[in-house]
């Protein structure tokens, strides 16, 4: 029966170099109905904001089934390895479904009897991080699900009054998107692993709440120190990117994250609205951001000082809409610093290793979907909130009347 692969020419080239070469395709999953996750989660989320541990343990498992059946599938097929694995969730109306993917890999002379590897990293990614020094043992991820909760909705609420950072929203937000950072280390640990690259980071509507998953590659790299067997390095430079750095000295030490959420606040938000039917800058607006950017790069600057780091790099950034004249602000980037003994094996990275496959199949299906998950503060959401602030406030009037008058 012939092989089919989902690795590319440039993959099985890049793979080939060391000395491994292309297997099956493998697949593993797992669907569940969306109403046992709405079940388990709506009777904790409204109460108290935070992570809504239930429903993060049944997608951790929902994605271990999936990962499971697929390292399964590639024992069948006889892979020392498979690269490329990844771990989706998958929506069909009211079920989704738990998707792992990835390919098998065979070395020469490899005794067959258990996986040696499994890696996020495609077969480009994963020859940088093999010329780099470091050699993969596990594909990895930590996940939380989240929600703000009722809680921190009222409280939140009435400080959105207010212009300027809602502080129980961002120690929220803070929180659960490190917990995905401390779960993927621990996993790294158990596979006695030092290190945890090429991590991607993906924020998935579910159920009423929200998932944050880091998928990576725990690795182990001989010149890092007897420290980091403890507290893995993460990163999320691509590997070429991180290829470049190491080739000059330099070894990733911390992913690093700042959060901040900010409002608007009921004036500024009905001054903002009123402003949007006019051609021009709205000042409201840019403050705003520009105040919540400042505030999450400056919780970066403070999570790489403490890990010694001497830059960051990489850094990414998202606005998030949550609505009610609300944003979050959400910075990533990748802790570097100076190492002795640190380099690559080659002098130069192949130019197989470097160049992108073109997409052959474009599905623009989902591109609305995805492209509302990260969208700014617009006119629409911001009359919602005007409307909705100034209901509430007549309601207080209101009642306040009728105390009175008795």
């Amino acid at each position: 029966m012939a092989m089919i692969t989902g690795l590319s020419g440039n993959e099985i080239f890049c793979l080939q170099k060391q000395g491994l070469t292309p297997g099956d395709l493998v697949i593993g999953n797992s669907v569940i109905s969306l109403g046992l996750l709405n079940s388990i989660g709506s009777g904790i989320k409204t109460l108290i904001g935070g992570e809504v541990h239930p429903v993060t343990q049944l997608i951790h498992e929902g994605r271990q089934r999936a990962y499971g059946r697929m390292l399964a599938e590639a024992k069948h097929h006889g892979g020392v390895g498979i690269t490329g694995v990844s771990n989706d969730l998958i929506f069909h109306g009211t079920n989704v479904e738990f998707l792992a993917i990835g390919s098998c890999v065979h070395q020469a002379g490899a005794k067959t009897e258990h996986l040696e590897f499994s890696s996020s990293a495609d077969g480009q990614a994963l020859y940088c991080q093999m010329d780099c020094g470091f050699t993969p043992r596990q594909f990895v991820f930590g996940n939380v699900a989240y929600s703000i909760g009722v809680g921190g909705g009222i409280i939140g609420s009435f400080r959105s009054l207010a212009r300027g950072e809602i502080k129980e929203f961002s120690r929220i937000f803070n929180e659960t998107r490190h917990l995905a950072l401390k779960r993927i280390k621990a996993e790294a640990r158990e596979v006695k692993a030092n290190a945890v690259v090429g991590i991607q980071t993906s924020i998935l509507p579910l159920a009423g709440m929200q998932e944050m998953v880091m998928i990576g590659t725990a690795s182990y790299h001989p010149v890092l120190p007897e420290v980091y067997r403890q507290n893995p390095i993460t990163s999320d430079l691509t590997n070429e990117e991180m290829w470049n750095l190491i080739h000059q000295g330099y070894m990733p030490v911390q992913l690093v994250l700042g959060v901040s959420v900010y409002s608007l606040g009921l004036v500024g938000g009905i001054t903002a609205f009123f402003k949007s039917f006019v051609r021009g800058e709205i000042h409201e607006l840019t403050s705003l951001i520009y105040e919540a950017r400042e505030q999450a790069l400056k919780h970066i600057a403070e999570d790489a000082k403490r890990n010694g780091a001497d830059q960051v790099v990489g850094i990414k950034t998202y606005v998030y809409n949550l609505g009610g004249g609300i944003i979050e602000f959400l910075a990533i980037g990748t802790a570097v610093k100076k190492m002795s003994g640190v380099g690559t094996v080659s002098e130069q990275l192949l130019p197989q290793a470097i160049i992108r496959d073109q997409d052959t199949f474009v599905n623009t299906a989902d591109t609305t979907s995805i492209a509302l998950l990260n969208q700014p503060t617009n006119a629409s959401s911001i009359l919602s909130v005007v409307v909705g602030l100034l209901v509430f406030v007549f309601w207080v009037i209101y009642m306040a009347v009728i105390v009175f008058h008795r």
